[in-house]
């Protein structure tokens, strides 16, 4: 069985799953391609072979060709392309997040639930190989009981001001990827300690935002976590984390481009990780659209539904009271 989808927009994101769809996903066929800048939906049908471009979302939502919908335009439009999707009958991916505004989401997973179609959300930090085998190190009892997670998280340099403007702020852009990997560890979190400040770049401070942050987080199930995030890590893309337990740890580190270490008489050294997001994280993007092609295909459930997409929107909704009120910051006062 072969699944036919389209894409809802061709930024950065939506040309790599275009790439993905086209060459790394057996059973899909990725037919058209949607953007509100027909230009650039012009160039990336051009780019991976697409048959269909349109400047007009509309056109592929209710096409009869297609199966499933992939969204990957801006974040305000994410809702209404899925309540129109799922009435049309489309299974749909939806980058994260879904919206900033919990009625927002909740009025899509109500369209979802009612028009029985799949939901699956971007979370692929989840498909990551060496996220996945921390879980599994967790499930399997390998190192006892969790009591303590750390993440941290610090892209080599800030986005464009512009983007920041529009992005819903650092707990919402960028830790919210953190937030979901907390829940995929170790499950939902009870309470959540938030500080915060500008420390990279004053125009983002400006812009409304912040770009170093802590949180603090205590689990439902106990354990206590700390998140760190930071715009702007000179020497690359910084992605590590570690999960102590009552009988070891389990820990997953940066990827460098290559294994190499320089040995000579005045240091021992090798080259910076990995710069660029795609780059780290391809696999894990490769992943997560198969797992959404092969739920379609057998009729399971997807790894990542759309309750996993509002509860990080609910974690960052806390940091952010948190931030404001500088106070813990229960999630069921949200």
């Amino acid at each position: 069985m072969t699944i036919k989808l389209g894409i809802i927009g061709v930024g950065r994101v939506g040309r790599l799953h275009a790439s993905i769809l086209t060459s790394r996903v057996a059973n899909a066929r990725l037919l058209a391609i949607a953007d509100i800048f027909p230009e650039a939906a012009k160039s990336a049908a051009e780019a991976y072979g697409i048959p269909d471009y349109s400047s007009d979302a509309g056109e592929l939502i209710n096409s009869s060709e297609l199966d499933a919908i992939v969204i990957c335009s801006s974040t305000d439009t994410h809702v209404g392309y899925i309540v129109e999707a799922a009435e049309a009958g489309k299974h749909v991916f939806c980058e994260k997040p879904i919206d900033h505004d919990l009625a927002a989401i909740d009025k899509a997973l109500r369209a979802v639930e009612a028009n029985g179609v799949k939901l699956q959300v971007g979370f692929n930090r989840r498909f990551d190989s060496g996220n996945a085998r921390v879980k599994q190190a967790i499930e399997s009892g390998e190192i006892g009981q969790p009591q303590m997670l750390s993440i941290t998280s610090r892209d080599p340099a800030p986005p464009p001001i512009d983007y920041i403007k529009v992005s819903g702020g650092l707990m919402m852009d960028m830790m919210i990827h953190d937030f979901d990997l907390c829940r995929f560890l170790l499950g939902d979190v009870a309470e959540m300690y938030a500080m915060a400040d500008v420390m990279v770049d004053p125009a983002i401070g400006q812009a409304g935002d912040v770009d170093t942050a802590k949180v603090m987080l205590r689990f439902e199930n106990g354990a206590i976590g700390t998140i760190e995030n930071s715009r702007q890590a000179v020497f690359g893309y910084d992605q590590r984390l570690e999960v102590f337990g009552s009988g070891g740890e389990a820990r997953t580190g940066n990827v460098h481009p290559n294994q190499v270490t320089i040995s000579d008489a005045s240091s021992v050294r090798r080259d910076l990780i990995m710069r660029f997001f795609v780059e780290r994280y391809f696999e894990s993007y490769v992943a997560e659209m198969n797992a959404f092609v092969d739920a379609i295909e057998n009729d399971t459930d997807v790894p990542v539904n759309g309750a996993d997409g509002r509860a990080p929107v609910l974690m960052a909704m806390a940091g952010l009271r948190s931030l404001r009120e500088n106070r813990p910051v229960r999630l069921d006062e949200i």
